[in-house]
C-alpha cells in the first residue's frame, strides 16, 4: 500500500497534522494526484544536489501536464494550471527548495504514520506540538496585528500634528509681519488668544503622540521578550530535534512574519520620530515634550530595532553533507557540505551588499580540540532576497569543504581523552550593514559539528549529534563530551523509534523498544526514568560481544535501509525480539509457523525462527545462520523466503516456512515482494539461486532447543545432492560459496 494511501485511512486527529503540512509551496492536490511517481523519487538527494533537482522539477511539471491532460473536469483542469504556473515561478531558480519541500512533507508523512503504529507518543514530540498551540500563534498574531493597526493610528496622529502645526506656523508669522500699530487691536488679541488656544492644542497632541509612542514601544519591548525571543528559541530547539529525526512542526515562514511585522512596526516609530524631529525644527516652545522625551524614546527603539534584526539572523539549515542528508552535522574531510544562512526580518533598505563571512571554530580556546580545520573553499557570499521567502534575505553556501591543518614535525594539537567522534567544532556566519542609519553586526553559529576523516566514523559521529542534540539546548557547548550527562530510557527510545521512522520509513513500537531497553539497561526498563551514560550506550560492548550497543543497532538500519526496506514496511520483520520471547510466541503455532528478528550476536544480521512439532509431541525451533549484507546483496530476503529449502537426513530438500507469525500463509504475506523476473540471457537456461541449509541430526533434549542449520551449500555439496536427488537441479545454484 502506498504511504499516501495510508495516510488517507488515518483518523481525523491525525489527518489534522497532515493537511498542515500542505500550502502554496506544494499543494495537496499534487501530492494526491502525483502520489505513486511522488513516492517513487529520491528527493533527499535532490534536496542537496542542483542539477538532479532541476530534472526533478522539469519531470514534476511533466507529469502535472500528463495528469491534467487526461483530467475530465473543467474545474480541476483549470486549478491544476494555476498551480503548474505558480510552482514554476516559485521554483524555476530554486529547484532544490522544491525538493527540500517535498522530502520534509513525505518526511513528515513517514512520522505521522509510525506516531499511529506506536498511538503513543513520547515526550520529546509532546512537549513540542505544547510549545506550538494553536491558541498561542493566534494570540501572536492578534498582538502582531494590534501593534501594526497602533502604528498606523500614529501616523494619522503625526499627521493631525504637522497640519495643526503648519497652521499655527502660519498664522505666528503673519501675525509678526503686522505693523506694531496693529498689534493692540482687538482683532490681533483675537487673534494672539486664537493662537494661544492652537499651540495648547499642539502641545497636548505633542504630549499625547509620545505617550501612545511610550505605549507601543513597550508593547512591543513586551512582545519581544515574552513571546518573540521564546518562540525563537522554541523554532532554534525544533530545529535540534528535527536533525536526530524528530517532528519539525512549526514553519519557519510563521515565525518569519512575526518578526518582519514587529521590526517594520519599530522601523515606522523611528521615520514617525524622525518626523517629529523635524516638526521641532520648525516649531518648539518652553516646556516642549518632544525634545525632551523623543531623545530616550529613539534610543530605546533603536536598541528594539538592533536586537530583533540580531535575533532574527539564523541557520536555517544545519550543515550537512549531500552524500548523507538524513544525517547532518556530521562533516568529512575533503567532502563538500552545504548550509544556509537566513535573515528572518525584511528590511527596508541595505546602504550596501550584504557579505556573509564563515569561519571554523571561531574563538576557540587552544588546546581545546586535537584537530584544527580550515575552511578550504571561498568563505564569502553574498545575501540574496528569495522570491519564495517574501523579500527576506538568505545565502546558500553549497560548496564547504574543510581540510585539516598540518602539524610541524607531525604532531598535532594537545591529545585529550575524547575521541575524534566526541569532539565537536563550530562554524560561525558574520555580517555587518547600516539601515536607516543603525551599524548591525550579525553573528549566528552552526549546531556543534563532528568533523570525521573516515566513513567508518559515521556511527560514532551520529551518536554524538543524536546524545547532544536530545539533551541540551545550548547552541554551542563544545565542551559537552568532557562530561556528557545521561539520558532518561523514556527520551532516548523516542530518538531511537525516530532513527527507524527517518531512515526505514517506520518507527518502532512498544514492544519492539522494550526489547531494545533490556538488551541496553537490563530489567530497569519498565522504570521510564531510569538514565543511561553515554558509555553504556555508545562506546562500552555489550556483555559477551565484540560490539556495542549503538553499533550493532546502527548496522542493523543500514541492513534494513539496503536490503530490508520493502518487507520493514509492510510491518512483517518483528526484528527485536528475545530468544525466549520468540520460543513463547512460537511453541503453539502450527507447524512452519516462522518469525523474523535481528540477530543479537552479529552486526547487521536478520534471521528466521520456525517451529516444528514431533510425533511425539516435542516441540523444536530452527533458527538460519543470520543473513548479512553480504548474502542479502546476492539474493532479495523475500526470495530466500520463497526458495529457501532444508536438507535433513537424507530427505529431498524441502521449504520449512509454510507461515508467517502468526498465521499470515507465506505467499500471501511476501508474494508481491517475490522478484519473479527471468533472465532475459539467451541462448542460456536461466538460472535461479536457492538459498539451502543442512539440518543435521543431533540428540534430542528434554527442552526445546534452537538447531542452526548451516549456511547455503558448497559446490562439493551441491554436486553430492545432485548425485543423490531424483530430480534435476542443474539449475540451482549456491550464491554463498565460500
Amino acid at each position: 500500500m502506498s504511504q499516501w494511501k495510508q495516510i488517507q485511512q488515518l483518523e481525523i486527529r491525525l489527518l489534522e497534522h497532515v493537511d498542515y503540512l500542505y500550502d502554496d509551496n506544494f499543494p495537496m492536490d499534487i501530492r494526491q494526484g502525483l502520489a505513486s511517481w511522488i513516492e517513487s523519487q529520491d528527493w533527499d538527494t535532490a534536496a542537496n544536489d542542483e542539477s538532479m533537482a532541476a530534472a526533478q522539477f522539469t519531470n514534476l511539471l511533466s507529469q502535472m501536464e500528463r495528469v491534467r491532460s487526461q483530467e475530465q473536469n473543467f474545474l480541476q483542469r483549470h486549478n491544476m494550471k494555476i498551480i503548474q504556473q505558480q510552482l514554476q515561478i516559485k521554483y524555476t531558480t530554486n529547484p532544490t527548495v522544491m525538493a527540500r519541500v517535498i522530502s520534509t512533507c513525505l518526511r513528515e508523512e513517514r512520522r505521522i504514520l509510525s506516531s499511529a503504529c506506536t498511538q503513543e507518543q513520547g515526550p520529546l514530540e509532546k512537549s513540542l506540538q505544547n510549545s506550538v498551540a494553536f491558541e498561542r500563534q493566534t494570540n501572536l498574531d492578534n498582538r502582531v496585528g494590534i501593534i501594526r493597526g497602533s502604528v498606523q493610528m500614529m501616523d494619522q496622529a503625526v499627521k493631525y500634528i504637522e497640519d495643526v502645526q503648519d497652521d499655527f506656523d502660519f498664522r505666528y508669522k503673519t501675525l509678526q509681519s503686522r505693523e506694531l500699530s496693529d498689534r493692540n487691536s482687538d482683532a490681533m488679541k483675537q487673534e494672539v488668544t486664537r493662537l494661544q488656544e492652537m499651540l495648547n492644542r499642539l502641545d497636548f497632541k505633542r504630549k499625547e503622540i509620545l505617550s501612545k509612542m511610550d505605549i507601543v514601544v513597550k508593547e512591543i519591548d513586551d512582545l519581544m521578550t515574552s513571546q518573540l525571543n521564546p518562540e525563537l528559541q522554541d523554532w532554534k530547539r525544533r530545529q535540534q530535534v528535527a536533525a536526530i529525526g524528530g517532528p519539525l512542526l512549526t514553519s519557519l515562514d510563521q515565525l518569519q512574519s512575526w518578526l518582519s511585522l514587529t521590526a517594520q512596526s519599530l522601523f515606522h516609530v523611528k521615520r514617525q520620530l524622525d518626523k517629529l524631529g523635524e516638526l521641532v525644527v520648525k516649531v518648539t516652545y518652553e516646556s516642549d515634550p518632544i525634545p525632551l522625551q523623543k531623545p530616550q524614546l529613539e534610543e530605546r527603539v533603536k536598541y528594539l530595532i538592533y536586537h530583533i534584526i540580531k535575533s532574527s539572523f539564523v541557520v536555517e539549515k544545519q550543515p550537512c553533507m549531500p552524500t548523507h542528508p538524513q544525517k547532518p552535522l556530521i562533516i568529512k574531510t575533503g567532502v563538500q557540505f552545504t548550509t544556509k544562512v537566513r535573515l528572518l526580518v525584511k528590511l527596508p533598505e541595505v546602504d550596501y551588499q550584504l557579505k556573509v563571512k564563515t569561519t571554523f571554530d571561531k574563538d576557540l580556546p587552544p588546546g581545546r580540540v586535537s584537530r584544527q580545520f580550515f575552511i578550504l573553499t571561498n568563505n564569502t557570499k553574498v545575501m540574496d532576497i528569495e522570491d519564495y521567502s517574501n523579500g527576506c534575505l538568505s545565502v546558500d553556501f553549497r560548496h564547504l569543504q574543510l581540510k585539516e591543518k598540518k602539524y610541524i614535525n607531525g604532531t598535532k594539537g594537545s591529545e585529550g581523552l575524547l575521541s575524534v567522534t566526541e569532539e565537536l567544532h563550530s562554524l560561525s556566519f558574520e555580517a555587518c550593514f547600516t539601515v536607516q542609519g543603525l551599524t548591525i553586526d550579525l553573528e549566528t553559529c552552526s549546531l556543534p559539528l563532528v568533523v570525521i576523516s573516515n566513513v567508518s566514523q559515521l556511527p560514532g559521529g551520529w551518536a554524538s549529534v543524536m546524545w547532544y542534540n536530545l539533551l541540551t539546548h545550548e547552541p554551542r557547548n563544545l565542551a559537552f563530551f568532557g562530561n556528557p550527562p545521561r539520558a532518561g530510557w523514556s527520551q532516548l527510545s523516542e530518538v531511537l523509534s525516530w532513527q527507524f521512522s527517518t531512515f526505514a520509513g517506520r518507527g518502532l513500537n512498544k514492544e519492539q523498544l522494550t526489547m531494545l531497553g533490556e538488551k541496553l539497561i537490563g530489567q530497569h526498563v519498565s522504570c521510564n526514568d531510569y538514565h543511561v551514560s553515554w558509555s553504556k550506550f555508545s562506546k562500552e560492548n555489550i556483555p559477551g560481544k565484540p560490539f556495542g550497543f549503538w553499533m550493532w543497532l546502527d548496522s542493523i538500519l543500514e541492513l534494513i535501509k539496503k536490503h530490508l526496506l520493502p518487507v520493514w514496511n509492510e510491518n512483517y520483520i518483528m526484528g527485536f525480539v528475545s530468544k525466549e520471547t520468540e520460543r513463547s510466541l512460537l511453541k503453539d503455532r502450527d507447524r512452519g509457523t516462522f518469525l523474523l528478528r535481528f540477530s543479537e550476536s552479529h552486526l547487521g544480521g536478520i534471521t528466521f525462527t520456525w517451529v516444528e512439532h514431533s510425533d511425539n509431541g516435542e516441540v523444536k525451533f530452527n533458527s538460519v545462520e543470520p543473513y548479512t549484507k553480504n548474502r542479502l546483496s546476492a539474493l532479495p530476503f523475500a526470495d530466500i523466503i520463497r526458495d529457501y529449502k532444508v536438507i535433513s537426513e537424507g530427505v529431498v530438500p524441502e521449504n520449512p516456512l509454510k507461515f508467517l507469525y502468526p498465521d499470515i500463509p507465506k505467499d500471501e504475506a511476501f508474494g508481491r515482494l517475490y522478484n519473479s523476473q527471468p533472465c532475459k540471457v539467451h541462448p542460456y537456461i536461466s538460472s535461479t539461486l536457492i538459498p539451502i541449509s543442512e539440518l543435521r541430526s543431533h540428540t534430542s533434549t528434554t527442552s526445546p532447543s534452537c538447531q542452526s542449520p548451516e549456511p547455503p551449500m558448497t559446490p562439493g555439496e551441491f554436486n553430492m545432492l545432485n548425485d543423490h536427488l531424483c530430480f534435476d537441479i542443474n539449475t540451482m545454484s549456491s550464491p554463498y560459496s565460500e
